[in-house]
């Protein structure tokens, strides 16, 4: 059994990431996963490093008639039992051809704009039972939308080198008490919230200097930064800038801050968790799926600073004990709804379902 998926982003985000994370894990359980990108971008980089097959098609735009053909002569060539396409500039561009058994299979992190891009496809994937109850309201067939979640890699073990090591990079105190988040500098992760809770809290606990690694860039960079000027925080918030491999932070940090006004799901707690670390989050539609308050992470209302600064008093007034028995019970809520095992099972299981059902009839 053979699938074909296919991506049309630059960027490298926790979609993307995702994407590069599931062909790799569906080729090593046995079943071939051929990957469709673009040439030079961070997804392709990544594929390569792995030694995973990919093709590459430009998807220049959402009218790349170039793409879309070249892409159905390669379905035709392939025969795959299903196309799955991730976001929509792939999954407008993906047509498969009439004469093919192929389903097409739409797999969406988030509630995006359904007319004009995805009512075409076969099935559709929502990686949170909240975006699989948004597509049936937009009109789609329940019957055809499925939810599977996301997973997250084994964590890299850094040693006490490596952390010694990004400690001077940063300037930062060896026994500092570090606070750590990341994430593309836009409007909707809620770092401003984030400086400006960071700001109402005590520069020290237990007699260890207070610090923020921010680690990301993105159109909001200078303005995040001003604010953080503003609040005299300077010296005490550090921006590493974008890094594709961020698991030293996590490894450096004490606790794991999701600040965003909106996640869909919020693959960093489940990296946070994946990292051993206790998380506070803001009740995004993601966090509230799989956080629950007082047991595996505390939760905070979106967009108040106040709210989340005394929830991160909250976390930094625990003993590292209790901070490590809230990190312990993520860890067996990330295992037991989002370990690889599980979710690759459950995708190799929707393909086989899809070349039973086959492909939607459509007037």
């Amino acid at each position: 059994m053979k699938t074909i998926h296919v991506l049309g982003s630059r960027q490298y985000g926790g979609a993307d990431r995702f994407y590069v994370r599931l062909v790799e894990a569906l080729n090593a359980a046995g079943h071939e996963a051929l990957a469709v990108n673009r040439p030079g971008s961070p997804v392709a980089r990544a594929l390569a490093q792995r030694g995973l097959r990919q093709v590459a098609l430009p998807f220049a735009n959402k009218w790349d008639v170039t793409t879309t053909l070249r892409l159905a002569r390669l379905v035709t060539r392939e025969r795959p039992v299903a196309v799955q396409t991730y976001m929509g500039r792939a999954t407008r561009l993906t047509r498969i051809p009439r004469r093919s058994a192929a389903v097409h299979v739409a797999r969406l992190g988030g509630y995006y704009k359904i007319r004009g891009y995805y009512e075409h496809c076969d099935a559709w994937v929502g990686n949170t039972r909240g975006v699989c109850d948004y597509l049936v309201r937009e009109g789609l067939p329940a019957d055809r939308v499925f939810h599977v979640g996301n997973f997250v890699p084994e964590a890299r073990a850094v040693d006490a080198d490596e952390l010694a090591t990004l400690r001077v990079e940063l300037s930062m105190p060896a026994d500092a008490l570090v606070l750590f988040t990341l994430g593309r500098f836009i409007d909707i992760k809620g770092f401003d919230d984030l400086l400006e809770a960071f700001a109402l809290l005590p520069r020290a606990y237990a007699g260890r200097p207070l610090h923020l690694v921010i680690v990301g860039d993105g159109p909001l960079a200078a303005s995040l930064r001003a604010v953080c000027e503003r609040l005299d925080l300077t010296g005490r918030v550090h921006w590493p800038g974008w890094r594709d491999d961020p698991e030293p932070f996590f490894g450096l940090a004490d606790v794991f801050v999701c600040p965003s006004r909106h996640e869909t799901l919020g693959n960093v707690i489940l990296e946070a968790w994946n990292h051993g670390l206790p998380v506070v989050s803001t009740t995004t539609p993601g966090a509230l799926e799989i956080v629950t308050d007082g047991e595996d992470g505390l939760l905070c209302p979106v967009g108040d600073p106040r709210q989340l600064a005394a929830r991160l008093r909250t976390m930094l007034e625990l003993s590292a004990r209790d901070r490590a028995a809230l990190a312990s019970a993520g860890g067996r809520t990330l295992r037991a709804a989002h370990g690889q095992e599980a979710v690759v099972a459950d995708y190799l299981s929707l393909y086989d379902q899809l070349t039973r059902i086959g492909r939607r009839q459509r007037r």
